[in-house]
């Protein structure tokens, strides 16, 4: 008698909604991480063969949030190889791999992918992203118009670190 095997199962990841747990202490951070909580969830609850269109856009937005971040970073004082803009890379590479991936016919990929991001963003966002606020706030940093009050404060690239609360 021969056996079947059974398709690994993965674990279900729970849906990600935007919360007072996810907030960093910056509005214009918080007001961009709204958003791609936003379209995680869209494209989460798109079927397989339509996500496409939304991954792209979703991938758009994270370009644009990550430097975003990245910009700030460097503003007040990081190298740019940080370790935070280092992660930003990572997750970008593997986004755009994932496409690769859906337009050779893996059309579960795109999924996967979104529930990796609802895994990961909850850390992210209470490490890497709290902490970088909570620096951009003691130097006085306005991440409206990206303006330092006074720029003698910083040492340009002189941190290595991730801007994590946790790591400096």
């Amino acid at each position: 008698m021969s056996q079947v095997q059974a398709e690994p199962e993965f674990p279900v990841v729970p849906d990600l909604h935007w919360s007072s747990q996810l907030e960093t202490g910056d509005a214009r951070m918080d007001q961009t991480h709204v958003e791609f909580v936003e379209l995680l969830a869209r494209l989460r609850a798109t079927p397989h063969e339509q996500q496409l269109p939304l991954f792209k856009e979703l991938t758009a937005h994270t370009i644009e949030h990550f430097e975003q971040e990245d910009r700030w970073m460097v503003a007040t004082g990081f190298t740019a190889d940080n370790c935070h803009t280092e992660q930003h890379n990572s997750i970008l590479e593997t986004m755009q791999a994932v496409e690769e991936h859906y337009l050779k016919g893996d059309t579960e990929i795109i999924s996967r992918m979104a529930d990796a991001l609802a895994e990961w963003f909850p850390s992210h966002a209470a490490t890497m992203d709290a902490g970088l606020a909570q620096h951009l706030q003691s130097l006085g940093f306005d991440t409206h118009n990206e303006t330092l009050p006074d720029p003698s404060k910083v040492r340009p690239a002189t941190m290595s670190g991730c801007g994590s609360v946790s790591c400096s």
